[in-house]
């Protein structure tokens, strides 16, 4: 049916055309219809042809899908992976499941950066993009892991010193340090039964674009700052007592986390990383 007539299909398979003729006529007798109308050296498909070759179709396709499904599976997951990665990820969670990743997969050879840019599809080296924050336009593929929550919190000994604040109200009389480009300089914090409350920062005492550095000041006694509640919790348990919540029926604006990756069927290599990051997403994103 593809070329139309005999001539043209025969010279395709390869065989004569008395005997692509018997082939169709036996094919025809054994479905007990006729498939093709002869016409000269033209082939009409009848009803019947046109279905009969519709199901062919199919199981072609369905045996070719098949097949790219067993080569993928017998597919040593293996090769070079670039990750780019949000500076904040560079160390604690992130680090952990790469690490633990190229330990389960000798074969993969695995390079990470760090990048203040957001994902772009311009970068043709890059196979994978962890990003926090809004991501617009970036030609490629977003799966969001989770939201980070956040709170305000000092060191103890800033609370001792000035004072544990009651209200929102009272944060514009405290030391604050801050993160380049975030909630500066109004905040929004919510309350679950007093609801939104804005608030418009004082000076930070010190601005930085690390989450891991605003975190050093903030346990050094330098004032109050937002922290993602996740990033604290995992540095209590090398450094215990570095952090205090203030207000902690208040919270901060949330911090979306996606994955960025191109369009269209990933290879296996790249599965099995998503697949792997999936899995030791932080419970409390999901919440």
């Amino acid at each position: 049916m593809r070329y139309g007539n005999l001539g043209a299909g025969a010279e395709h398979l390869g065989i004569s055309k008395s005997t692509l003729s018997r082939r169709i006529s036996h094919l025809e007798h054994q479905l007990g219809q006729p498939l093709l109308h002869r016409q000269a050296n033209r082939l009409i498909p009848t009803e019947a042809g046109t279905l009969f070759y519709q199901y062919c179709q199919q199981m072609l396709s369905l045996g070719e899908r098949s097949q790219i499904a067993l080569d993928e599976l017998r597919e040593e997951i293996s090769g070079d992976i670039t990750v780019s990665a949000h500076p904040h990820f560079l160390r604690g969670w992130f680090n952990h499941v790469l690490t633990d990743f190229i330990e389960e997969y000798p074969g993969i050879r695995l390079t990470l950066t760090a990048n203040h840019l957001p994902p772009s599809r311009d970068d043709d080296q890059v196979m994978l993009w962890l990003w926090e924050g809004p991501a617009k336009d970036t030609g490629l593929r977003e799966e969001i892991l989770g939201q980070q929550q956040q709170h305000l919190y000092a060191h103890p000994s800033y609370l001792r010193q000035h004072g544990h604040p009651q209200h929102p109200s009272e944060l514009t009389s405290h030391d604050w340090v801050n993160l380049i480009d975030r909630h500066h300089p109004n905040l929004v914090l919510n309350h679950p039964e007093e609801g939104e409350y804005r608030l418009s920062l004082p000076p930070s005492r010190f601005t930085v674009d690390n989450v891991v550095v605003h975190a050093d000041h903030i346990a050094h006694g330098a004032g109050i700052g937002l922290l993602p509640d996740y990033h604290v919790r995992t540095r209590a348990t090398a450094h215990p007592g570095q952090f205090e919540a203030c207000l902690p029926e208040w919270k901060g604006p949330s911090i979306p986390v996606s994955l960025h990756y191109p369009f269209g069927h990933p290879p296996r290599k790249l599965g099995a990383l998503l697949d792997h990051i999936r899995r030791r997403v932080p419970t409390d994103w999901t919440r």
